[in-house]
């Protein structure tokens, strides 16, 4: 398996037979650099989505167009995607699991907002989300952008995800000690991978805080497009 950052919260995940792109956000993307676009989206089989906003969700539509792939998201939003833009998708909702080739996605509840920029502003775009991802087994937490909650607890009764992909940044989300709080509070992750930060200076710009509330965990701090291999 391989974990590529590609910067902010996006990620590429190659897992059994799928690649994966996570909340594909390259254009604008402070940390991504724009000539190796073709690299990150190569031979993707799918673009999964947590929630509308920009920084997560602005390239989906484009890369599915481009690739002919499916988008892999809330129903709302998907189904909104599928009648406006005419691209492919699999719509679900928190709770459900859906089957991509041997990988097994099930979607969980995650506390933030969702909207998409229309011509008089925001414009709904379904509920935010985090996803569960097992193949190879493992199991992937995609924290989505999120704060603590205390669900955390049942997804991991229920789930027991021993890799986080978890959003640690501050602001908009938890940051690095709400981060550590979570993991250690309702999870036993052997690997933690930050996210949704350094991007922008409001932003936290280190991992330290996470590495040293996370002892005995395997902390790493990505680097864009340097493939972390589990």
């Amino acid at each position: 398996m391989k974990i590529v950052w590609l910067g902010h919260s996006g990620f590429r995940i190659e897992i059994e037979d799928q690649v994966l792109l996570i909340d594909p956000w390259l254009a604008g993307n402070p940390l991504f650099p724009e000539e190796r676009r073709a690299e990150a989206i190569g031979d993707a089989t799918h673009v999964l989505v947590t929630h509308g906003h920009f920084d997560h969700a602005a390239d989906t539509i484009a890369i599915a167009r481009e690739l002919s792939i499916p988008t892999v998201g809330i129903f709302d939003l998907m189904s909104w995607w599928e009648s406006r833009e005419g691209i492919s998708v699999i719509g679900f909702n928190k709770g459900g699991t859906v089957r991509l080739g041997n990988v097994s996605v099930t979607m969980v509840n995650a506390t933030h907002s969702s909207s998409i920029q229309g011509p008089d502003g925001p414009v709904y775009g379904g509920t935010e989300s985090g996803y569960m991802i097992a193949g190879e087994g493992h199991v992937i937490y995609v924290s989505g952008d999120t704060d603590v909650m205390a669900d955390m607890e049942i997804f991991n009764d229920l789930h027991a995800p021993d890799i986080g992909l978890l959003c640690a940044g501050g602001h908009f989300t938890m940051d690095m000690k709400g981060a550590a709080y979570a993991a250690r509070t309702f999870f036993n992750f052997k690997t933690v991978i930050p996210c949704h930060y350094r991007t922008f200076p409001l932003l936290e710009q280190s991992a330290e805080a996470l590495k040293q509330d996370l002892p005995g965990v395997r902390v790493i701090e990505p680097e864009v497009l340097v493939p972390i291999e589990i």
